[in-house]
C-alpha cells in the first residue's frame, strides 16, 4: 500500500521540529539544576531515537518515491497490453475452466456480432452452431489435460443468426500449483480459407491427370519412396510402425483422396500396407516443387493427414483401454464409415490384431470389448463381417479435436 507523499512530507517537518527543540534542550542544559543528574542521559538517548526516526523517515521518502515510479511503470505496460489486447487483428477471449467469458475484444465482439460488456457472463458454447456443440462439450472437458497450445475448426453463429467457419486456438491459464483456472481464446474467421480448400479439393483431378495408376492387393505392402509422395484413388491403406518389441502399431488410415509416404513422418520404421485392393498414383516431390498449384491441392490433404494423426495420438493419451476403444471407433466411423440403416459401416475390415495395435493393448482384450458392446447392442456387424457403429454409440463417445471430413467410397 502506498502512503501518500503529502503525508511523508507532514512527518519530515514534524520529526525536524522534534530534532530542534531537542537541541535548544542540549543549549539550556546549564539552566535546568533540578534534572541535571537524569536529564543528559535522557537527553542522548532521545537524541539518538530522533535521528533513527529521521534517517527511516528519509528511506521511507525514498522507498515511497520508488513506489510511485514502479507503479507508473506497471501501469503503463497494463495500459500498453490491454491496448494489444483491445487492438489485436483477432479475436480474444478469456473465461473460466467452464467456458464462461471473463474478457472479450473488440475484434471477438464485431465477430460475434456483439458488445464486448455483453459478452461477459456468457457461456461460450451459446455461440456454436447447434450441429457443432457436442463436439465443443468434448472438447471443452479435455482441454485442462493438455500442456500445449489445441485447436478447434467449428461453426460459429452470431447474434443475428449468421454462421461462419472459425478456428480457435486455446491456451490453459494455470496458477502456482499448476492447477487450471482459467482458458484464453483466439478466434479467427476461416471462411475464406475453407473456400479455397474446397476450391482446391474440386481439382483433384489434376493429380491423376496423365498419371499412371499403380495397383496393389489386400494385404500387399507398398513401396515408399523417399522422392514420392503416393495419392489415394480407390481403396484404404493402413500405415503402421513397429515398436521395441517388434509388435506393429498401426498410426494412420489413408483413404480416398488422402496422401501418404516416407516423406510425411519422422518414423525411423514406417510401412504401409492395402487393406483392401487399392489403386494409386505417384507424385514426385520435385515435381510439387516446380508446380506452386500442385503444392497448394496437396497442402489440405497434408494438413488432412496431420489432423488425423494428432487423432490418433488422443487414442494413445486414454489411460484406460475401454476408452481408448471408444475413441478408436470414433475416428473410424469418421475416416471410413458410411450410413446404412442400423447406423454407421466400416468399408473396411479390419482385423482383431489391427484394433489392438491401434490402442497399444491385446487383441484378447480388444475381443472382449467387442463381444461387450455387441451383446450391450452398441456395435454389430453386416453380412461381411464389417463393424456396425450404433448411432446410440456415437452420441456417447466423445468426438475427435478436429474432425475430419474424409471422401466415402466403397472398397
Amino acid at each position: 500500500m502506498d502512503i501518500d507523499k503529502l503525508e511523508i512530507d507532514k512527518f519530515t517537518q514534524r520529526t525536524k521540529g522534534m530534532y530542534r527543540r531537542l537541541a535548544d534542550l542540549y543549549e539550556n542544559l546549564n539552566t535546568m539544576p533540578i534534572m541535571a543528574d537524569v536529564l543528559p542521559q535522557a537527553l542522548i538517548e532521545l537524541g539518538s531515537a530522533s535521528e533513527i526516526v529521521n534517517v527511516a523517515t528519509e528511506e521511507l521518502h525514498q522507498q515511497n518515491e520508488e513506489l510511485i515510479q514502479t507503479r507508473n511503470l506497471l501501469e503503463a505496460e497494463r495500459q500498453r497490453y490491454q491496448d494489444l489486447f483491445e487492438f489485436a487483428p483477432d479475436g480474444y477471449l478469456v473465461t473460466n475452466t467452464i467456458g464462461m467469458i471473463r474478457e472479450a475484444n473488440r475484434t471477438a465482439a464485431k465477430l460475434l456480432n456483439l458488445q464486448p460488456q455483453y459478452l461477459v457472463g456468457k457461456p461460450i458454447v451459446n455461440f456454436i452452431a447447434l450441429q457443432d456443440r457436442q463436439t465443443f462439450r468434448s472438447f471443452l472437458i479435455q482441454i485442462p489435460e493438455y500442456n500445449k497450445v489445441t485447436e478447434l475448426v467449428v461453426r460459429i453463429q452470431k447474434r443475428d443468426g449468421e454462421l461462419f467457419d472459425a478456428a480457435f486456438t486455446v491456451g490453459v491459464i494455470r496458477n502456482q500449483q499448476d492447477k487450471p483456472i482459467g482458458l484464453r481464446w483466439l478466434l479467427r474467421d476461416i471462411t475464406e480459407r475453407k473456400q479455397v480448400e474446397l476450391g482446391l479439393l474440386k481439382n483433384d483431378g489434376d493429380l491423376t491427370l496423365d498419371r499412371p495408376w499403380h495397383k496393389y492387393c489386400k494385404g500387399e505392402l507398398i513401396p515408399l519412396n523417399p522422392g514420392v509422395i503416393w495419392y489415394v484413388c480407390k481403396g484404404c491403406v493402413k500405415l503402421s510402425t513397429l515398436c521395441e518389441t517388434g509388435e506393429e502399431v498401426m498410426v494412420g488410415l489413408a483413404g480416398v483422396g488422402m496422401v501418404f509416404g516416407s516423406t510425411l513422418t519422422a518414423l525411423h520404421i514406417y510401412q504401409a500396407t492395402a487393406l483392401s485392393d487399392v489403386e494409386l498414383v505417384s507424385i514426385h516431390l520435385a515435381e510439387i516443387a516446380a508446380a506452386p498449384t500442385l503444392s497448394h491441392t496437396l497442402l489440405p490433404k497434408i494438413n488432412q493427414r496431420l489432423r488425423q494423426t494428432e487423432s490418433f495420438l488422443a487414442i494413445a493419451g486414454r489411460r484406460r483401454v475401454q476408452d481408448r476403444f471408444h475413441q478408436l471407433l470414433m475416428v473410424l466411423t469418421q475416416e471410413i464409415g458410411e450410413p446404412v440403416p442400423q447406423g454407421t459401416r466400416l468399408l473396411v475390415r479390419l482385423t482383431h490384431e489391427e484394433l489392438a495395435s491401434a490402442c497399444s493393448t491385446t487383441r484378447v482384450t480388444i475381443t472382449r470389448l467387442i463381444g461387450k458392446l455387441q451383446q450391450q447392442g452398441k456395435i454389430g456387424f453386416d453380412s461381411k463381417h464389417h463393424i456396425v457403429v450404433r448411432d446410440e454409440q456415437l452420441e456417447n463417445i466423445p468426438k475427435p479435436l478436429s474432425p475430419i471430413a474424409n471422401s466415402k467410397s466403397n472398397f
